[in-house]
């Protein structure tokens, strides 16, 4: 299994703070549920101990939607979320 990222989900990769380490890692092993249009959302926690935008955060949370391609997945878009 192979996962891709769509330009959509590179562009906001960057603008929220996710790498493309995180992205697998969430798709191979967060939680998974099911989303609109047949994609799956995953979701995984990663403790963090850093700043975003100023602020310092003990661990960030990675919501990937992804849509199957074959056996790989394609990662569609990306929300994180900092607590």
């Amino acid at each position: 299994m192979a996962v891709k990222i769509h330009p959509h989900a590179r562009a906001r990769m960057a603008e929220r703070g996710a790498t493309e380490k995180e992205i697998v890692a969430a798709v191979e092993g967060g939680e998974s549920f099911a989303a609109k249009f047949g994609r799956t959302t995953f979701r995984r926690n990663f403790n963090v101990e850093g700043t975003w935008r100023g602020k310092s955060y003990r661990a960030k949370q990675l919501e990937v939607v992804a849509a199957p391609e074959g056996d790989d997945w394609l990662a569609v878009t990306v929300v994180v979320k900092y607590f």
